[in-house]
């Protein structure tokens, strides 16, 4: 019933312009959450466990960030069969983002292109809308600069954000490849990544003293990177103690989408035609970094075939977006039943 809802639904959605089609989403998941109906959405999602960070996820299914940026909808989404939910990215400033138009659909690839630009309502507006959250599953908060911030002071303010949400979040990630702040992509050069890396562990560790809790910590990369560039990164990552690496984000590549329309629009591209690049980084990251590091991949999940494409590479867990947006809110329990259904099968076969 669910599914045939969506089905009918999308069309009415996709006849807005994205952000508008977004925020009415939103406001339907809420307005059922609130009436307690959220779930009646969802597919129920078998318990799955995964222990990955230090943490113990009950599947290993969660949404990524960008869909949620401030923090604000944690409760209706938390009922849809994740394991974890990632918010953000946030910044320690409110800022409005790039101009409008700056999200694009691409249908035919069940893609998207996006140059949101860390639109956020600020460090200080997410923090009191996580203290109202009833949602207790695993949080992830994903931060980034101001775009007005300049990479030599990137690491202090990163590290403010992480100070203002620690008492918030399960774990963060630091955002150092949306392409979409110019420079931001320079923090994954290695003298940069080492300053940043450092200067989030120091304050992690003396945040972790003070609230008797320590809060893991990733970092996302780009799938963007060449073999030398994936293995600098993965070294630094090691050199500092660095919980989880988060491959990918979006990419600039316009590989199987510039005959569509939209398809050479500025911005990051997600969904299906990103998958293979992104798991490509996954499977080099996994063969350099140490098994207690893990990896959560991303991009280009539709199915349980995608994500156990992503486990098979290497990543300990996965996250989606563009595909809930195309599938529905069903998708994240359809892919923890398909990727336990697999278990059974695995299980079956061995014995």
């Amino acid at each position: 019933m669910a599914r045939m809802l969506y089905r009918a639904a999308r069309p009415l959605l996709f006849a807005f312009e994205p952000e508008t089609a977004h925020r009415l989403a939103f406001r339907s998941l809420d307005c059922l959450d609130r009436l307690g109906a959220a779930s009646l959405l969802a597919s129920r999602a078998p318990r799955l466990p995964v222990r990955a960070m230090g943490l113990d996820f009950p599947n290993p299914v969660g949404l990524a960030a960008g869909l949620d940026k401030n923090g604000e909808h944690v409760d209706a989404l938390g009922r849809l069969g994740f394991g974890f939910l990632e918010i953000g990215a946030v910044t320690l400033r409110p800022q409005p983002g790039n101009p409008l138009p700056r999200i694009f659909r691409l249908p035919a690839a069940e893609a998207l292109i996006n140059r949101m630009g860390f639109n956020s309502d600020g460090a200080e507006r997410v923090a009191r809308n996580l203290t109202a959250r009833r949602y207790r599953g695993v949080l992830g908060v994903n931060i980034g600069r101001n775009f007005d911030t300049p990479n030599e002071r990137a690491a202090a303010e990163y590290a403010e954000v992480l100070a203002r949400l620690y008492p918030h979040a399960s774990f963060f990630t630091a955002n150092v490849s949306s392409p979409n702040t110019k420079g931001l992509r320079d923090l994954q050069q290695t003298h940069e990544i080492d300053m940043l890396l450092g200067r989030l562990v120091a304050e992690r560790d003396r945040l972790a003293a003070q609230h008797g809790r320590r809060a893991p910590l990733a970092v996302k990369v780009s799938p963007d990177l060449d073999d030398a560039a994936i293995a600098q990164i993965a070294d630094r990552v090691v050199a500092h103690g660095i919980d989880a690496v988060i491959a990918t984000n979006t990419t600039v590549s316009r590989e199987g989408v510039k005959q569509l329309r939209h398809g050479e629009e500025a911005g990051g591209l997600s969904g299906p035609p990103l998958r293979a690049r992104a798991t490509r980084v996954v499977a080099k990251l996994r063969r350099a970094l140490p098994a207690r590091v893990s990896i959560i991949g991303v991009g280009g999940i539709a199915s349980a075939r995608d994500a156990r494409e992503k486990l098979d590479a290497g990543a300990d867990l996965v996250q989606l977006y563009t595909a809930l947006l195309y599938r529905g809110p069903r998708l994240a329990g359809e892919i923890v039943r398909g990727l336990a259904a697999d278990g059974r099968k695995a299980q079956g076969a061995a014995s």
